[in-house]
């Protein structure tokens, strides 16, 4: 009995051996590699690449009809034709009213090239202005994403904060009970001052369930974001730090928002597309040259094909075409609404900078607010558990001072992560995200 009691440990250790030994190591994530891994893999991402890939096959369709093109044909045929349908008859001749049939070979290569079409040349113009609007706009895309995955990133770090802050606590209550017990025990304290002890860390107990639960959430959605599959091992590479951010000068700092921000410059390039759109349709009016052309060779046997060809000149003219008036009125309505649109993102980037940099200059205040009075509520319980030691008080100063300390510890966490939220908003409001972002965040 006593061997197979010693088998059955040896196989059951060896079976958590083995469970431990499979389970994969937790990847470490940091800032940077979250944006990196967002920009390869977020859906966003990924088909505002495909609407810039679109955008450049249509510029290349719309320049088609200005380059040369070319066809070659081959036609063999078997026939007979009616003369006097084609109006061939002499009275007194005896022709026949139905000729063949006889067969022929055709060989021929027709070409085609555009001299003058200032329509079609100016559409290709807008087809240009619109990939570069559809460019600007996957660049606000990945900005846009690079803000998401930050903000996503510091609530998992404050989540994770959390946690430590409450085992941190939990690890103080479980000394200040066995305080409360000894001095009980001493007769210094009554069982109520352990009582409240008790209750004090049960409380922090199940705050840190909750913490838990809320870090566990906030790396699900992370993951989510960045495209990975939701419940993998992962930790994050980089804790809640504060990183001081020199603010910029307001009016040059909207000025060059203007300049750098992709949805701005967007709408910008599109209402470019619609100019060219507008010269477009007043130029179908305009003649359009082309040159015609074909060469080959035609016989009634492949022994006997001589060579013929044509070349020729077109030039077309638009008579009457009414639906250019209806294009008009379309098109500068459609001019009118994005001038409107233009309009209002410029007051709203203006928004946007001026928020962002109040936002970080109050973050940036709550941080040093928040950790002068986190530094006085660890004095404070200090205090209070040292005069609970001596047996001068009882412990319903040390359970306020815990309450105080606790209240104190979540205030500079959130302070924490509002502010790196804002430095990011910062570098999102003024443009450019994806080349300054490290410099808001403590990089280089």
């Amino acid at each position: 009995m006593k061997f197979a009691a010693v088998l059955l440990s040896v196989v059951f250790c060896t079976g958590l051996f083995v469970e431990a030994q499979s389970q994969p190591e937790p990847a470490r994530l940091t800032l940077e590699e979250a944006i990196a891994q967002a920009l390869k893999a977020n859906l966003g991402v990924r088909v505002a690449d495909t609407q810039r890939a679109e955008a450049a096959g249509a510029t290349e369709r719309a320049a088609s009809p200005l380059l040369p093109h070319a066809t070659g044909d081959h036609v063999t045929s078997l026939q007979n034709r009616n003369l006097q349908a084609l109006g061939l008859s002499m009275p007194g001749l005896p022709i026949p009213a139905v000729v063949g049939p006889f067969s022929n070979y055709d060989y021929r290569i027709f070409a085609n090239q555009t001299i003058i079409d200032r329509q079609t040349y100016h559409a290709w113009k807008s087809s240009q202005r619109l990939q570069q609007a559809t460019a600007l706009t996957y660049q606000d895309t990945r900005d846009l994403v690079i803000r998401q995955t930050g903000g996503l990133y510091f609530e998992a770090q404050a989540a994770q904060a959390e946690v430590e802050a409450d085992e941190a606590r939990i690890a103080t209550s479980e000394a200040l009970l066995r305080l409360a017990e000894d001095q009980h025990a001493a007769g210094l304290a009554t069982a109520v001052d352990v009582v409240r002890e008790q209750v004090q860390l049960q409380r922090d107990r199940q705050t840190l369930l909750v913490a838990r639960d809320n870090y566990e959430t906030s790396i699900l959605d992370l993951e989510r974001f960045l495209g990975l599959r939701p419940g993998e091992p992962m930790e994050l590479a980089e804790r809640l730090e504060f990183h001081a951010v020199e603010l910029p000068n307001m009016d040059e700092a909207i000025s060059a928002a203007l300049e750098s921000r992709s949805d701005f410059q967007s709408l910008v390039s599109q209402r470019e597309a619609l100019l060219e759109q507008q010269k477009a349709s007043h130029a179908r009016y305009y003649p359009k040259l082309s040159v015609d052309g074909n060469y080959g060779a035609l016989g009634r046997s492949y022994g006997t094909m001589p060579g013929i060809g044509l070349i020729e000149g077109v030039i077309s003219i638009d008579l009457f075409d009414r639906d250019r008036s209806g294009e008009k009125k379309e098109l500068a309505s459609q001019v009118q609404r994005i001038d409107l649109q233009i309009a209002d993102l410029r007051r709203g980037v203006e928004q946007d900078v001026r928020k962002a940099v109040l936002d970080s200059q109050s973050a940036e205040q709550q941080v040093s607010v928040t950790q002068a009075a986190l530094a006085l509520a660890q004095r404070e319980l200090a205090l209070a558990q040292d005069r609970f030691k001596n047996g001068l008080t009882d412990n319903i100063e040390v359970i306020t001072a815990q309450t105080s300390l606790q209240s104190a510890e979540d205030d500079h966490i959130t302070a924490l992560a509002r502010h790196a939220d804002a430095t990011l908003a910062l570098a999102r409001a003024l443009g450019a995200t994806e080349r300054t972002y490290r410099k808001y965040l403590g990089g280089s």
